[in-house]
């Protein structure tokens, strides 16, 4: 006799037991279809998307380079400053600018009209008109050819006060080659130091008649006549090239 029997438990009745207790726990019920399922084993295709995602991310997480700006040097004359502007900004970071006082020793030059002898290469990047201006209260109206000429020849109203600009400053040279045509200017006329002085001159001083370029016209001041309209230029010492070429055609738009 086995100890189980021994102690009044058959084998028969052992596996029942646990049926007994499923059936109390209410588990009997539970068919393979609740089981949960058992986890996949990891696709290759799916691993390959993980990889490349990462490989993207991390491209596009690192910048890229920026080039380093070039040197540019500038010469404008005072008439041509509202175009330096603009050169600054089509820089931004491709260049660095840099005005010079010596326009034989400059990468590019910013001038208004046309030079008496032009050898280099030039490049019209807008126009401008110059004007002669005068007080609203002159007494000055609008003037002729030939009135313009004599007023700023010393025979016109003796009250009124002629400026001009130096005779190597760009917008006076238009002004003598449209106007005066091998006549002097009077020697009691006055000057200006740039086309800013001359601005806020003629709108300052009620007797006071200049010459303007249109882009410096400011303040309740008059136009009496219009000199000419001449090209904007930007001049180089060679062909342009690379970071140069790009500036001129920025200015060109």
């Amino acid at each position: 006799m086995s100890l189980r029997e021994a102690n009044g438990v058959s084998d028969e009745a052992i596996p029942n037991t646990p049926r007994r207790l499923f059936r109390c726990l209410g588990l009997d019920k539970v068919s393979k279809n609740t089981l949960p399922p058992r986890p996949a084993a990891p696709r290759n295709d799916i691993l390959f998307v993980f990889l490349l995602f990462s490989f993207i991310l991390f491209s596009c997480s690192t910048s890229t380079p920026q080039p380093t700006p070039q040197p540019v040097s500038v010469y404008s004359t005072s008439a041509a400053q509202p175009w330096l502007t603009e050169l600054y900004v089509c820089a931004e970071s491709s260049a660095v600018i840099s005005r010079v006082d010596d326009p034989s020793a400059t990468d590019i030059i910013l001038r208004v009209g046309e030079p008496e002898f032009l050898v280099a290469p030039a490049y019209q990047i807008d126009e401008e008109e110059i004007l002669i201006v005068t007080h609203r209260q002159s007494p000055v109206q609008n003037l002729t050819l030939e009135e313009a000429r004599a007023l700023f020849a010393g025979q016109g109203d003796a009250s009124v006060q002629v400026w001009v600009y130096a005779s190597e400053e760009d917008v006076q040279k238009v002004f003598d080659q449209a106007v005066m045509i091998e006549r002097t200017v009077v020697s009691s006329a006055r000057l200006a130091v740039n086309p800013q002085a001359m601005s806020d001159t003629l709108v300052n001083e009620s007797n006071a008649v200049g010459i303007l370029p249109r882009h410096w016209k400011a303040g309740d001041v008059r136009e009496v006549f219009s000199v000419a309209t001449v090209p904007v230029l930007a001049i180089t010492q060679a062909e342009p090239e690379s970071v140069i070429k790009e500036l001129l055609a920025c200015l060109q738009k």
